[in-house]
């Protein structure tokens, strides 16, 4: 009976294997909720490259291996579905919206949450373009990509770092720059970060989603999150790019002829002889832009690898400025016991980076100004009787260089070796109970030489001849580590989802530092290292550490998801202030409410999800405090050596000291709105804040009896205001043709709001003037251009006439007045992505409305003041009685004519076509004969056009970045170039 029984039953099961052999043809028909079937929705089987897309009519046939398959069905701006067949024939499918938006797990501080539970201010950056754009910096990737988020590029010099500022400028003088964190480790710098390593950039922009962050928060967060492996996906990647760049737009100056008939109207006596310049011919060439990556990723369940390496070239336009990069990476995951898992994030860059000087007039060897300023009619080598060939000099101006001696006549270099990275242990003691240990380094080996070649150049030489080349060099270190221990525990009942967040964390700087500096070369220029310096000028080490305490907390409740409440406490202590100042305590609460899962909203069907959400928080501002900023420092200074050596002698405390001294508080409200309709293919996103800085640090000047020129002190108030919103659209979705726009716009004002003690503060100096462009005073924002208002030129003398302002009859310096702001009404941004079968086209727009320029550079390429060229605007110049123009007289060393006034501010609006991509995507059929994934070619122009009418090279521009306050300044800036450049991507 047994073995009748085991027969059958073998029977049954060989039965049984053979239906399953046998394929199973499933068919159906793919819909959305209005019952509007779906053409060119996919239907794959799981775990295979078999599939097919539905028909015209959204119909689709599908062969099947047997019961058990899985079929996924996709489709553009709608959830994935997975049904598994079993005894079906018939599979019909309707989809929904695309919730995978509201599913999607993001970065937050110390964590993750879904995007749908989020209940403070929080961009998300789409990186998928960063790997066919010309981009070396983190931060370019945000321009123009997250409302609030304006970046500015105010040099384009290669590896000139670019500004940030999240929901407007925050101080004065302490730092205006968001914080970033790298997988875990706080950094002030991304500029050695491989953009093509970024996974995902999250800008925390409100305080109560960045008020984790304690004590260096009060400018927003940026959290990046690099590549890793992922399990039975191994991948190699390939990319590549080439391309070469030029200056955007030219500044045209006067000819030979020109010139010489100008000079000589000025009493110089010039001739037009046989050696003549087109100056910006030679110094404005052709850059060149390349990189190369290679990346290999994989692994299993338990270890995970991502490992990257490339090489990133830019080479101005400006010769010989220049930024040459070799970055490593290798993020590796290790679940070494189920319940313990490590993770290891390392990188190494190795920068090198060639200067050209900017920002400064054409005689202190500045080269854009100098370029702009040198005389036509002079050649650009000359013969000297000692030293040969030499670079030329100005003849009208004893000891001024030509550009190319400035650019070519130093041998200067930096170089730059960064290891960054931490290692995470995450340990999980219980169901729902996680400890995590984060320990991380920041190392950065700096260097910089410079060499003034005494037989080339001029100026290495002195006005005396006696200096015979100049050299220095400086080498510093900074080490920081990082040490994070934090506990984290969730809970999950029915509808009630909990987690809280505990820990600690440490941070501790060490910094080093050696200048020397020698001079008296020989005249061979073989060696440039100051050992061969006959006199050694000046040479000094210096050294400081910061070191942060900090305790940290958050609770995070939700009801269904519909009612959403986090809290987050940080208290930090910090090495920089006194005792009695030296802890913060920075608290936050955001809370949320799903609207659209209330039952009254069951019936509003083109609404997807509403959600209303307000939060309250205080960050600090911790950076951009000095080290022993509340200490008085004394400065000493070499002197003759005296017998016996007494060593040098103290001249005094740089300032007065300060033991009340404490970093400045940044108060937050915000209120935002998150609306999907029309089954996700319209998002919109709206928020209104408030941001109050208090204990605003500024250095109070002090009378000269004191004994002190400053004390730096909590003296003032600070207030920005804004609103925001994203839209996001689903233009047209269709199997072969899909179009997608992205568009944000925020409106910021900014004002100082209070000053105590001293109520006016001047910055910005421009050689050769008394006075400075920018004020601040109470009631006005950063950034705001003070000096005369021009009323146009005199027809009878040729002078510029001044506005008497305060009507007391006389042209003094109480007529100074506010004559315009940096500051932007509104920025914007718009991205559209448009595909069509293997064809992708998109374009990257970003503007900013309503902003002011001070053209520095005018005061000297219209001045015509001295014996520089000059742009042709002054050939509109009053030359007689009875002249109407907008252009004075030309003078000969006097420059009343081109006081700080209204005449060089500008209106720096503009709109600029940031990027414009199109690339083609193999198709895959076709790349897999080839043993490829994946392959695509792009070519991308960058900076392709701008709307303005600026005058200068650049509206997006600002010469001095030291200070808050600063904005707007064009003096002699590099400008930013237009780039062309074409790429492959490929995938094994």
């Amino acid at each position: 009976m047994g073995k009748r029984v085991t027969l059958f039953i073998t029977m049954l099961l060989a039965i049984s294997s053979l239906a399953y052999a046998q394929d199973i043809v499933v068919k159906g028909v793919i819909k959305d909720k209005q019952n509007q079937t779906l053409p060119g929705a996919s239907v794959l089987l799981k775990g295979s490259q078999n599939g097919t897309v539905t028909d015209v009519d959204g119909n689709y046939s599908l062969s099947v291996p047997n019961a058990q398959a899985v079929l996924v069905f996709s489709f553009i701006g709608y959830g994935s579905q997975e049904v598994i067949v079993g005894n079906q024939t018939q599979i019909n499918i309707t989809m929904a919206a695309d919730q995978r938006s509201l599913d999607e797990v993001i970065v937050i501080g110390y964590g993750t949450q879904k995007r749908g539970d989020v209940t403070t201010s929080i961009a998300s950056v789409n990186t998928k373009d960063i790997e066919e754009r010309p981009i070396l910096q983190a931060a370019q990737a945000l321009q123009g990509k997250a409302a609030g988020v304006q970046v500015t590029q105010p040099s384009g010099k290669p590896g000139a770092a670019l500004s940030i500022r999240v929901r407007g400028a925050t101080s004065v003088q302490a730092g205006n720059e968001p914080l970033y964190v790298i997988d875990g480790v706080p950094t002030m710098d991304t500029r050695d970060l491989n953009v093509n390593d970024i996974e995902s950039i999250q800008v925390l922009k409100d305080a109560s989603s960045a008020a984790i962050y304690g004590a260096r928060a009060s400018n927003g967060v940026v959290i990046i999150t690099t590549k890793r492996g992922k399990a039975n996906q191994s991948q190699v990647s390939f990319g590549a790019y080439y391309g070469f760049s030029n200056i955007a737009k030219k500044i045209d100056v006067l000819n030979p002829q020109q010139y010489a008939a100008l000079m000589n109207e000025m009493g110089n006596n010039v001739t037009v002889g046989n050696e003549t310049t087109d100056w910006t011919k030679e110094v404005f060439t052709t850059g060149q832009n390349q990189n190369y990556q290679l990346s290999f990723s994989g692994g299993t369940d338990k270890s995970k690898y991502f490992v990257s390496g490339a090489i990133s070239q830019d080479d101005g336009i400006i010769k010989p400025a220049s930024y040459k990069r070799y970055s490593f990476r290798a993020n590796l995951d290790n679940q070494i016991k189920s319940w313990f898992k490590l993770t290891t994030n390392f990188s190494y860059a190795n920068a090198k980076i060639r200067d050209v000087k900017d920002n400064n007039n054409a005689g202190r060897n500045a080269v854009v100004l100098g370029t702009l300023g040198a005389p036509p009619t002079m050649g650009i080598y000359s013969e000297h009787p000692v030293r040969g060939t030499i670079f030329s000099t100005n003849p009208l101006k004893a000891g001024w260089d030509n550009p190319l001696a400035a650019m070519f006549g130093p041998t200067q270099a930096t170089k730059d070796n960064r290891i960054f990275g931490n290692v995470i242990g995450d340990i999980t003691l219980a169901k729902g109970l996680f400890v995590r240990s984060n320990f991380g380094i920041d190392y950065m080996n700096h260097s910089n030489d410079y060499y003034l070649d005494p037989y080339r150049t001029t100026e290495g030489w002195g006005t005396d001849g006696n200096t015979h080349g100049f050299a220095n060099a400086t080498r510093s270190n900074s080490f920081t580590y990082l040490w994070e221990n934090t506990l984290n525990y969730e809970k999950s009942v029915e509808k009630h989802n909990f987690s809280a967040l505990a820990g600690t964390t440490v941070q501790k700087n060490n910094w080093n530092n050696s200048y020397i500096a020698g001079r008296d070369f020989p005249a061979d220029g073989i060696v440039k290292t100051i050992n061969a310096a006959n006199e050694i000028t000046d040479a000094y080490t210096e050294q400081s550490e910061w070191f942060l305490n900090s305790y940290l907390g958050r609770v995070m409740y939700n009801f269904d998801s519909k009612y959403l409440v986090t809290a987050n406490f940080r208290a930090d202590g910090s090495s920089k202030l006194a005792k009695g100042n030296q802890w913060g305590f920075f608290p936050s609460v955001s809370a949320g409410w799903r609207i659209s899962a209330e039952p009254f909203m069951q019936d509003v069907k083109f609404i997807n999800d509403l959600k209303l959400r307000g939060g309250w928080g205080q960050n600090g501002n911790q950076e951009g405090l000095a080290n022993y900023a509340s200490y008085g420092l004394n400065r000493y200074t070499r002197r003759t050596a005296t017998t016996p050596p007494s060593g040098p002698a103290v001249t005094g405390p740089e300032y007065a000291p300060n033991p009340d001294l404490k970093w400045e508080t940044t108060t937050q409200t915000n209120i935002g709105v998150d609306v999907s309709m029309l089954q996700g293919k319209l998002t919109l996103t709206a928020d209104a804040y408030l941001k109050k800085t208090n204990d605003l640090l500024l250095n109070v000047p002090l009378p000269n009896t004191s004994g002190y020129s400053y004390i730096p002190r909590n003296s003032g108030k600070l207030e920005n205001k804004g609103l925001e919103f994203v839209l996001s659209t689903v233009n047209f979705d269709k199997s072969d043709f899909q179009w997608n726009t992205d568009f944000n716009i925020a409106f910021n004002r900014n004002k100082i709001t209070n000053l105590q003690l001293s109520k006016v503060y001047r910055y910005a100096d421009v050689e050769g003037r008394s006075d400075q462009i920018i004020i601040l005073q109470e009631g006005a924002s950063l950034g705001t251009f003070y000096g005369y208002v021009s009323d146009g030129v005199n027809p009878e003398t040729g002078d510029i006439i001044y506005r008497d302002v305060n009507n007391d009859g006389a042209f003094t310096p109480q007529d100074r007045t506010i004559l315009g702001s940096a500051q932007p009404k509104f920025t914007y941004g718009m991205n559209n992505t448009l595909t069509y079968k293997s064809f992708n086209l998109s374009f990257l727009f970003q503007g900013s409305q309503g902003n002011k320029a001070f053209n520095a550079s005018r005061l000297e390429t219209e001045g015509m003041y001295d014996s520089k060229n000059q742009s042709t605007e002054v050939l509109r110049r009053w030359q007689k009685p009875g002249d109407v123009t907008d252009i004075p007289r030309a003078t000969d060393g006097n420059v009343n004519n081109s006081l700080i006034s209204s005449r060089f501010v500008e209106n720096a609006s503009f709109l600029r076509l940031k990027s414009a991509t199109i690339s083609y995507n193999l198709d895959r059929e076709w790349a897999s004969k080839i043993k490829l994934s994946r392959a695509s070619v792009y070519v991308t122009a960058q900076n392709l056009l701008t709307f303005t009418k600026y005058k200068g090279f650049d509206p997006e521009v600002n010469a001095f970045t030291s200070s808050g306050a600063t904005l707007g300044i064009d003096y002699g800036t590099y400008p930013v170039s237009r780039a062309f450049v074409v790429g492959l991507n490929v995938q094994f």
